[in-house]
């Protein structure tokens, strides 16, 4: 089967009001960067990237926060070995290089004009691209739209676009609060935002999703699996190297107290419609209609080809999303 084949297999979305329609299952850049994941190897990671574009995956979420620039210079390294591109998104981290986006730092310190500008003609290079499709926030707060810069980021950003540098600008949402961004979504500013969604953390669907469907902006769902608590592969045995950020997302008791809420899920949600724990994760994300694409780490070809099948079109309808309902399970491992 070709690419192109593929593509017209795995279901796409328009992605809000921009109506680029991208593929249900996007691949999420943040494993292949060589950062906070543990060993990862490049020629593995372009496997994994080979093996999605291949499928049928034709949206590429990455950052240069991964492993400064290493995971926008694989993704260019791809398009550069296929001969075609395929709708990408990077970001622009925080100046101050804090996460989440704290509500009393300064503008001037998270994303002044100058350091925006900086941040696009970097990822330009990384990525090989003369214009970038989509841009985000690396982190947002509202509290930034009273800022007194900023009016002049605003026209920044308007400027960039005019320029033809970046197309569609987004905000990616501090994972402690999904409603961090309403505001901004309101000024029209951003065509896209991508949020902490899954079966556990559900607040999005609260007021987020609903307000992105009213206003036409594409929802980019990451951490589908809750950093691997909803793969089903987790048992209170695993164990992660010491530079893998997890070792610390699941430190203490929250490795077994995440088992014991994973398995309670699984006898909810796994059956005819989904086999596994983690086809479940990605299909319930997708039975939300203001969700655009879902954008899973695939650092292997194994992950690829199990990701990729659960984008059929069989997700969870309004009764069996009440259920899944009764397990949210809020909480910041973060920290």
């Amino acid at each position: 089967m070709s690419a192109s084949d593929a593509a017209l297999k795995l279901p796409h979305r328009p992605l809000g009001r921009t109506g680029i329609p991208v593929s249900e299952i996007g691949f999420g850049g943040w494993g292949i960067g060589k950062s906070m994941w543990g060993r990862t190897d490049d020629h593995e990671s372009m496997k994994a990237l080979h093996a999605a574009f291949d499928a049928g995956v034709d949206y590429f979420d990455t950052a240069y926060a991964y492993g400064h620039g290493h995971s926008e210079r694989l993704i260019a390294r791809l398009f550069k070995e296929i001969g075609r591109r395929a709708t990408v998104s990077t970001k622009v981290p925080p100046k101050n290089m804090e996460w989440p986006g704290h509500p009393r730092a300064r503008l001037a310190l998270v994303f002044p004009p100058d350091w925006v500008r900086l941040c696009i003609e970097r990822s330009l290079r990384n990525l090989s691209e003369q214009s970038l499709p989509i841009v985000q926030f690396h982190v947002w707060h509202d509290q930034w739209l009273k800022d007194p810069l900023w009016p002049e980021l605003a026209e920044t950003l308007a400027a960039l676009k005019k320029e033809g540098k970046v197309r569609y600008w987004g905000a990616s949402l501090n994972n402690d609060d999904p409603g961090s961004a309403l505001e901004l979504v309101k000024t029209g500013v951003v065509d896209a935002v991508q949020v902490l969604f899954n079966m556990f953390d559900q607040r999005a669907a609260d007021r987020l999703l609903p307000l992105c469907r009213e206003k036409g902006v594409g929802v980019v769902v990451r951490c589908p699996f809750d950093e691997g608590g909803l793969t089903g592969t987790l048992t209170r045995e695993t164990r992660f190297e010491p530079e893998d950020f997890r070792s610390h997302y699941f430190g203490g008791d929250r490795l077994a107290e995440t088992c014991r809420h994973s398995q309670e899920l699984t006898q909810t949600v796994v059956g005819p419609k989904a086999e596994t724990l983690a086809t479940a994760a990605l299909k319930y994300c997708l039975s939300f209609d203001a969700v655009t694409t879902v954008i899973p780490g695939m650092r292997r070809v194994t992950h690829v080809n199990s990701n990729v099948r659960a984008a059929d079109g069989l997700y969870f309808d309004a009764r069996e999303l009440a259920e899944i309902a009764k397990h949210r399970w809020v909480r910041d491992f973060y920290l």
